[in-house]
């Protein structure tokens, strides 16, 4: 079984002031050629279709080209979806009735009640079949009517405790696709400026119960890793959504399963962004005779260093730089200015706050009970 494992694809998105229409369709474009030349058995999206959960027309649009496009190519490839936390879980929903019949299957929603159980998609192969197991992003008050009105006192737990009503059969290969911030297996997972979590780690959900499945197919992480195993893996974002992955190297992720048993293998296939995104350093002048040409034209963070401040600096860049992001200066002036005026004032989480505050007026640290009943609070407060 050979699939496609994307994510994040994050369809109307800005970077800075800058429209990236242009930079994803050629992207989504790159990926549609890569699957007529590979012939995946199936291509998997895992959550953050859309960057926001209304989407504009524009972005839609893109989305239902990328679709009609692969549901085009012959023969036909079972494509695979669930919703990310950027995602409207009701609007990715729409109509996947009527596309599962024409092998686009859609998990926007989560079961709602004790009768219902996450979408599965059983595919095969030379080796027999394959489940695949479709667990959309969500939050514990997501799932609070599954469980009697109970809500699963953290992330981990109603992650753990929705694969546990799922009867998965290990004799069969087993794929889970899902979309959280996922940890565990004492590795520290690599975050960018583009990604968005909530406060005090509350997100953080435990690898665990997904060790049972041959691969994880996982979304929500911006850059490319592992967690733990090879077999549990974010694929990254096709395009770089913020200065902070300039250094990183994106590309496709293609996964095969082999005979039950036998280690995943996962191949990757470079991307060739319209637009890449890079930082520069040094004077003015440096930069405008020394910059190579193939750059002038992508998403550039310009540092400069020239002691005196020159003169309309953004104006002069501009004659050589058609995407600038930002312009910063850093000089010994700037420098002092930083020391004099601001003492970097650490911005605590209101967990953080709330425990120092305890701290004070009671002499000792939050325990083990008190602080699980205040992460319970924080996430009460977070869904309302």
């Amino acid at each position: 079984m050979r699939f496609i494992h994307l994510s994040d694809l994050h369809i109307g998105r800005q970077l800075h002031q800058y429209n990236l229409k242009e930079d994803q369709e050629h992207i989504l474009g790159e990926v549609v050629e890569y699957a007529r030349m590979l012939r995946p058995d199936a291509i998997v999206i895992a959550g953050d279709v859309y960057d926001k959960s209304v989407p504009s027309a524009e972005a839609v649009g893109i989305f239902d080209w990328f679709l009609t496009a692969l549901s085009a190519l012959k023969p036909e490839i079972p494509i695979l979806i669930i919703s990310g936390n950027h995602d409207s879980a009701q609007r990715i929903d729409y109509a996947s009735g009527i596309l599962g019949q024409k092998g686009i299957y859609i998990a926007g929603k989560l079961p709602q009640n004790q009768e219902e159980f996450l979408k599965k998609v059983t595919l095969q192969d030379e080796y027999g079949e394959v489940d695949f197991y479709l667990l959309p992003f969500l939050k514990p008050g997501y799932v609070r009517t599954v469980f009697d009105g109970e809500m699963p006192e953290s992330y981990s737990k109603a992650v753990q405790m929705l694969l546990e009503r799922e009867l998965v059969d290990t004799t069969k290969r087993n794929v889970i696709v899902t979309h959280q911030f996922y940890t565990g297996a004492g590795q520290n997972t690599e975050t960018c400026d583009s990604e968005i979590f909530s406060v005090g780690g509350i997100d953080n959900v435990d690898v665990t119960p997904l060790l049972r499945f041959d691969y994880a197919a996982l979304g929500h992480l911006h850059s490319a890793q592992k967690v733990g195993r090879e077999s549990v893996r974010y694929p990254g974002t096709l395009l770089k959504y913020s200065v902070s992955e300039c250094n990183q190297t994106k590309s496709l992720h293609l996964v095969t399963l082999k005979e039950k048993g036998t280690p995943v293998e996962v191949e990757t296939y470079p991307l060739h962004p319209l637009r890449d995104v890079k930082k520069f350093r040094g004077t003015l002048k440096e930069l405008l005779k020394t910059v190579p040409e193939e750059a002038k034209e992508d998403y550039v963070s310009i540092t400069l260093t020239d002691e005196t401040d020159p003169y309309r600096p953004k104006e002069q860049l501009e004659k050589v730089f058609s995407h600038i992001l930002e312009v910063r200066m850093d000089n010994s002036r700037t420098r002092q200015k930083l020391m004099k005026d601001a003492e970097v004032v650490r911005m605590a989480s209101p967990l953080e706050i709330f425990g120092d505050f305890f701290q004070e007026m009671q002499g000792r640290a939050l325990n083990a009970e008190e602080q699980q009943v205040m992460n319970k609070i924080a996430e009460e407060m977070e869904e309302e």
